[in-house]
């Protein structure tokens, strides 16, 4: 197993406390994407509405954005207490996942890659919970 080795001080029980929230928040988010991708392309597909509004790219780049910082905190908080490296390495590969789908065209290939890349993000956020515990 990957091990971080970082010389921290240890977690007061307020920044435990954020750190939980913000994985929890974190899968949170992960969920209402997932559930935003598959809504758009019901919409759009069946009903031929929300296109517009639920296909706008700015939407994607701030989830993005959302991901990345409360991944970015709330699993590095973790990674100092724990000192495992899983979780930051699950959440990052579905970042990645999450920034590819910027790149190509809106349809299915662009959904299962964000859903894919939530659900990693997501797995990041409940490794680094256990891991905590």
């Amino acid at each position: 197993m990957l091990q971080c080795y970082i010389n921290a001080p240890p977690m007061t029980a307020q920044t435990s406390k954020i750190r939980n929230r913000l994985d929890r928040v974190g899968m949170l988010l992960s969920g209402l994407c997932a559930l935003h991708c598959v809504a758009g392309i019901v919409l759009v597909a069946v009903l031929g509405l929300g296109g517009g509004i639920l296909l706008d790219p700015i939407i994607h780049r701030v989830g993005l954005a959302l991901a990345v910082i409360v991944a970015a905190v709330a699993i590095g908080l973790g990674a100092l207490r724990h000192r495992r490296a899983a979780p930051i390495v699950v959440a990052l590969i579905g970042l990645g996942f999450m920034g590819g789908a910027l790149v190509v065209p809106h349809g299915v290939q662009e959904a299962v890659m964000t859903i894919v890349g939530v659900c990693l993000v997501a797995l990041g956020h409940i490794l680094n919970l256990h891991r905590a515990h």
